[in-house]
């Protein structure tokens, strides 16, 4: 069984930062993408950006210059750290990861975290 687990959210005051840190624990060859994404009350949760095995990122247009992602391999964790934090900001912020569990198979499964919420006060 894979768990990915987050931790860091919080309430922070606008301008402020926060970083969000998700370890992928249990049963793992190996773990392609990795990425986060959020979800404000009464809206779809969306995709905040992700990063590839080899470190190619993608954001959304929201948080270009504002968020970076990183990732530690050889932990299975991924990172992001928020800058210049915005009242719109504030939402569910989910990991999520494609996991190959089994040595058997080269399919990959997707996961997703609990969530950790992130309060942006104005």
């Amino acid at each position: 069984q894979v768990q990915l687990v987050e931790s860091g959210g919080g309430l922070v005051q606008a301008g402020g930062s926060l970083r969000l840190s998700c370890a992928a624990s249990g049963t793992i060859v190996s773990i392609n993408t990795m990425g986060w994404y959020r979800q404000a009350p009464g809206k779809q949760r969306e995709l905040v950006a992700h990063i590839s095995t080899t470190g190619t990122t993608n954001f959304a247009d929201s948080v270009k210059g504002r968020f970076f992602i990183s990732r530690d391999n050889a932990k299975n964790a991924v990172y992001l750290q928020m800058n210049g934090l915005k009242a719109e900001d504030t939402a569910v912020y989910f990991c999520n990861a494609d996991v190959r569990p089994y040595y058997h198979s080269g399919t990959y499964f997707n996961y997703w975290g609990q969530g950790t919420q992130v309060t942006v006060s104005s």
